[in-house]
């Protein structure tokens, strides 16, 4: 089983956006016995806060629900319980490098680095461009799982 984390700052946009398409392209390709998937923050601002709502309508346009998710903190131990902590940008790689205590394990990684357009995922909570998030999200899920599938991680 593959464990994936997805990473961003407050854990209401980009990480549950990224938690549940992945779900979702796992579910349509029948790999879903294949994976754990879940999201985290680097932040403790938004901890117990459902997904920010223009975010889950966006994610709701694609048929994709995710309801019951709430905001929780990415810890140290959640670097030994997945296999992939993936994070949306370069300031969440370093938190995540802090909280984590470094990247013995070669674990942590920019989503967008596994699409063609390696990057950065801008966050929609100051872009209000929720549409250019869902885009970089699928794109970056979809070279994810197809990774997974190669197995050359």
């Amino acid at each position: 089983m593959t464990r994936i984390l997805f990473v961003c700052h407050g854990n209401i946009c980009r990480s549950p956006m990224a938690e549940f398409v992945m779900k979702d392209l796992v579910k349509k390709a029948g790999l879903e016995s294949q994976f754990h998937i879940e999201s985290a923050a680097t932040s403790t601002e938004e901890i117990g806060n459902p997904v920010y709502p223009p975010a889950r309508r966006k994610l709701a346009e694609h048929g994709i629900d995710c309801t019951g998710k709430t905001a929780r903190q990415l810890t140290n131990t959640d670097y030994g319980r997945y296999d992939l902590l993936i994070g949306m940008d370069r300031a969440n790689l370093r938190n995540m490098r802090r909280i984590c205590g470094g990247d013995a394990g070669g674990k942590l990684h920019l989503l967008m680095d596994f699409s063609d357009r390696p990057g950065e995922v801008a966050d929609p909570w100051y872009t209000n461009d929720f549409e250019t998030t869902w885009r970089d999200v699928l794109a970056g899920c979809q070279g994810l799982l197809e990774r997974c599938q190669g197995d050359s991680l």
